[in-house]
């Protein structure tokens, strides 16, 4: 299977590349990047206060100003975790304009990440894993993301004539959790192998 992203999710920069953030004060994007980093690769509950403005570039005063609290930055850096892959995942579907390519680039962009160097898993897993009060902030985000992404994979195998487009776009997303884990824990070239001959059963079932 062709890969067909060579800068993941995983190791972008939470901003994306539209011009609505332009106008973001440079001190307060550098501190967001610098989370993203070190949050994905660390975990997020090991990074401090301290590191994140000495590593940052910041004054403990800039940092406030902008955020408050790590709590806040918290939420910021897993918000622009989702609104990334949202932004990216919908580019690419009107890029390929029909389902199947769209499904098929989908599955390759996580091939791609999970290959990539620097790979620590899923970020909204990863996140959920040190966040365990389902009510908290950060897990409705994570909730919310999943759920878009499943919505986004059924939607997808609908149009290709699916009989259980639910059904099918949970699997995929249970698929691509398996991946992401297996991928990062053990041999990830086994991992993504395994992954695609999943989905091209899923896929098997279409009719479109």
């Amino acid at each position: 299977m062709p890969i067909v992203d060579t800068h993941p999710i995983g190791q972008r920069a939470p901003w994306g590349t539209g011009t609505q953030h332009a106008s973001v004060a440079p001190a307060k994007r550098r501190i967001l990047e610098t989370a993203n980093r070190l949050f994905y690769d660390d975990g997020i509950r090991s990074v401090g206060i301290d590191r994140l403005i000495s590593e940052s570039g910041v004054t403990k005063a800039t940092f406030y100003k902008h955020y408050g609290s790590k709590d806040r930055l918290i939420v910021e850096y897993i918000t622009q975790r989702h609104s990334l892959a949202r932004e990216q995942v919908e580019e690419l579907i009107r890029e390929k304009g029909d389902p199947q390519s769209a499904l098929r680039a989908l599955i390759d962009l996580t091939v791609a990440d999970v290959i990539s160097p620097g790979f620590r898993g899923c970020a909204f897993i990863n996140a959920a894993t040190e966040f365990t009060d389902s009510r908290h902030a950060v897990r409705v985000i994570v909730s919310d993301h999943r759920e878009w992404y499943a919505e986004t994979l059924s939607d997808l195998l609908k149009q290709l004539g699916y009989p259980l487009p639910g059904d099918g776009g949970d699997e995929l997303v249970l698929a691509r959790d398996g991946v992401m884990t297996g991928g990062y824990a053990g041999d990830p070239i086994a991992a993504t192998t395994a992954y695609v001959r999943v989905v091209n059963r899923v896929l098997e079932r279409t009719t479109a």
